[in-house]
């Protein structure tokens, strides 16, 4: 899929989306003792789903294309939102999103290392490990982390954790994936594990998650791009 093109879904009424943040939130909290956050993720919906997020109290905003991050982010007053960039990233992308993007979410290469270093310096970011043997979405094998973790701080980098994807549909791949992830993470002494969206938020939750992304739960259903 292109890693271009506006956002043309609607969303559900402000105060539906009030009540589903502050329902996931309360969930997590109680569930995780404090130790998970929500990270709303507002792809493929207009800018008025950044607009309720920040409405909710949030600002932190997830979204999975470039061109739609900064589309969004150039009608919001500037420094409101802290965005994370989850989604697939080509590198020459990374020169119009630094200093936009605040967590770089989705690093799984040395050369994108080496690129955020050169257009944002001392960012923040996480490495993507795909733990599944190549049937994840993306991601690094979990071979390469730690190389790939020196590098970005041997570049001056913030690498502050790990991000993966679980295995849609199948609990137990996902509890596997989750589960190399959390035993890398600790090993490393990395404090964020991003694991968990709408799916299989709970079982991320229960094995060590920090940040879960969800977008169903909150907005519904996405529209076709």
């Amino acid at each position: 899929m292109p890693d271009d093109g506006a956002s043309s879904g609607t969303i559900p009424p402000l105060p539906l989306i009030l009540e589903r943040i502050a329902d996931l939130s309360e969930k997590l909290a109680n569930r995780s003792g404090g130790r998970t956050r929500l990270l709303p993720v507002t792809k493929a919906f207009p800018v008025d789903a950044v607009s309720a997020v920040m409405e909710a109290g949030f600002r932190e905003v997830g979204e999975n294309y470039a061109q739609e991050l900064l589309e969004k982010n150039g009608l919001i007053p500037e420094g409101l939102v802290d965005w994370h960039m989850i989604g697939g990233l080509q590198k020459n992308k990374v020169r119009r999103l630094a200093g936009v993007v605040t967590l770089w979410q989705t690093v799984d290469r040395s050369t994108l290392l080496d690129e955020i270093a050169k257009r944002d310096p001392g960012a923040r970011v996480l490495i993507q490990v795909d733990p599944l043997d190549g049937a994840g979405k993306a991601g690094c094998p979990p071979g390469e982390v730690e190389s790939l973790v020196v590098r970005g701080v041997e570049l001056g980098l913030d690498v502050a954790g790990l991000m993966t994807v679980g295995a849609a549909g199948d609990p137990e791949r996902t509890r596997h994936a989750f589960g190399v992830l959390v035993d890398m993470a600790d090993r490393m002494e990395l404090v964020e594990r991003s694991m968990g969206m709408t799916d299989d938020m709970e079982m991320a939750v229960d094995m060590g998650s920090t940040i879960v992304r969800v977008g169903r739960a909150i907005f519904g259903t996405r529209p076709p791009r």
